[in-house]
């Protein structure tokens, strides 16, 4: 467990919370690696770890709620929409998620699964505004979606093992993931 909570506070500490600027957009490679920044790997392992509270298939709203929203964020955002603000709040989202972890059971689920669309939203506008023009936009975000599936399994994983764990372990994962949302919004 310390070994989690090390990397994650590495990760907000190593990574800028603008994960959108300085990199290529144009292949499947670059989408792979887009998620990999802090903020959006955060995010991502977040939403997993989350959803391995529900039981069954359940599990899985989350993680696909997010990739629809973060689909339809990505094509209005190549459409021309933009949000002002926005790393900022892909920034807070994470340590919106970390809430969520703390909030447990005292969060309904259906307001859990707003939150997570709401945040995918945001994280696609990101995804789909920093297409150039002429962009491979499909190639690009099969990249950026498949990572995303990636980090949610993961996610998933690790919320297994939270759970097996002490009641503690899961709030010292959602304070470390708050804390670092924080520390990301702090440097957007």
């Amino acid at each position: 467990m310390k070994k989690i909570l090390a990397l994650v506070a590495l990760l907000a500490a190593a990574t800028a919370a603008s994960a959108h600027t300085g990199h290529g957009t144009h292949s499947l490679m670059e989408g792979l690696a887009h998620p990999l920044g802090a903020d959006h790997l955060l995010a991502m392992l977040a939403v997993g770890v989350w959803s391995a509270a529900a039981s069954g298939r359940a599990r899985w709203a989350g993680p696909g709620v997010f990739l629809g929203g973060l689909l339809a964020g990505a094509l209005l955002g190549a459409a021309g929409l933009a949000l002002p603000l926005t790393e900022r709040a892909i920034a807070l989202s994470v340590a919106v998620f970390g809430a969520m972890l703390l909030a447990g059971d005292r969060l309904p689920r259906q307001a859990g699964l707003a939150l997570v669309a709401a945040a995918a939203t945001l994280h696609g506008l990101a995804h789909g505004a920093e297409l150039p023009a002429g962009g491979l936009f499909a190639t690009y975000a099969a990249g950026f979606i498949a990572t995303t599936a990636v980090l949610h399994a993961a996610g998933l994983g690790l919320g297994e093992v939270l759970r097996r764990l002490h009641a503690a372990a899961w709030r010292l994962a959602g304070a470390s993931l708050g804390l670092a949302g924080l520390l990301l919004l702090a440097r957007a």
